[in-house]
Parts: structure tokens; C-alpha cells; sequence
């Protein structure tokens, strides 16, 4: 199972695409470290740039995380980055689906959880412990700790444990 565990790196904006996540021109890349550098490079968002991605494994963002054309390559180049976690209002539906057939996490919160999160936490360096098996993210900063409650499906946690389809199919199947 991948770790879901470390520092947020906060996106501000809805609607962010698998062509903001990952453009197009790289899909023809054969590996998913080939992937790697390109990881939000055509995101349009003030106050952001590509050094903001170092050292961080969750994306905390607003609604509609993942739309626009599906590919797996949007998952596995968050992934290939040691990106395994993005807790958004919600998710483009094969978007969704693809993190979790890759083993990482995909958590839908309310737009009132998340802004509250935003509010609380944005700005500062923050950390997030996620226990899986009691559907909790324990959220910290240097002054303030909360923990929020979240819910994925059996099926999904019986993939994310398994660490994505393939091995989940391998061990079921």
C-alpha cells in the first residue's frame, strides 16, 4: 500500500483538468517516470509555480479535481511525483476511478469542510496523517490540529490496500 502522508500542497481553484495535470504533448511518453517533470506545468493559477511541488504528496483542492479528457496518465504522473493523495470536493468520475485503480487515494470532503480547511491551514506548512481503516485525516500545522472524517467505498479501499487494480485482480481473481 502507497503512503498517504506528508505535506499539502494547496490549489486554490476548481475545475483543474488532466490537461493542467498532465498535457497532452507527453502522452506519448512510454514510462510514467518519463512523466515526472511535466506534472502541472500548463496550471494557470496565481501564486503557483513548479518549485511549490517539492516536497509535497497531497493536493488539497477545490471541486471538479481531474475533468476534462480521461487518461491514466493523469494519475500515474501524480503518482511518478509521489503525489498518492488529492482531497477535493469532487472528482471528474473516470478521474476518480483511475486513482484508485492506481492504488492512491482520491477524498471528497463538503465545500464547507474544505474551505474551512483552506481557511485554517493555507499558507502555512501542513501536514496530513491519513488513517484509512477509520476514514480520518488528521490535519497539522505548527499551531492547529483537526481531524476530519471521510468515506470511500469497500471496493476502492480494497484497492488502495491492494495498491491498484492489477495486484487487487491478482490476489481476487
Amino acid at each position: 500500500m502507497k503512503d498517504f502522508n506528508g505535506k499539502v500542497l494547496f490549489l486554490d481553484r476548481a475545475d483543474i483538468n488532466t490537461d493542467e495535470i498532465i498535457p497532452a504533448k507527453y502522452l506519448t511518453e512510454i514510462s510514467k517516470s518519463a512523466l515526472q517533470p511535466y506534472l502541472l506545468e500548463d496550471l494557470k493559477l496565481a501564486n503557483f509555480s513548479l518549485e511549490d511541488l517539492k516536497g509535497k504528496s497531497i493536493i488539497l483542492t477545490r471541486e471538479n479535481f481531474g475533468c476534462g479528457s480521461s487518461r491514466e496518465h493523469a494519475p500515474w504522473a501524480l503518482e511518478v511525483n509521489g503525489i498518492n493523495l488529492v482531497i477535493a470536493e469532487n472528482f471528474a468520475r473516470i478521474f476518480k476511478q483511475n486513482m484508485f485503480n492506481c492504488g492512491m487515494m482520491a477524498v471528497e470532503l463538503s465545500k464547507e469542510k474544505i474551505d474551512e480547511i483552506f481557511k485554517t491551514f493555507n499558507g502555512k506548512e501542513t501536514t496530513i496523517e491519513t488513517d484509512i481503516a477509520n476514514g480520518k485525516l488528521i490535519i497539522k500545522s505548527s499551531d492547529t490540529n483537526i481531524e476530519v472524517d471521510f468515506s470511500v467505498s469497500e471496493f476502492d479501499k480494497s484497492l488502495v490496500e491492494a495498491g491498484g487494480w492489477i495486484n487487487y485482480a491478482d490476489k481476487n481473481y
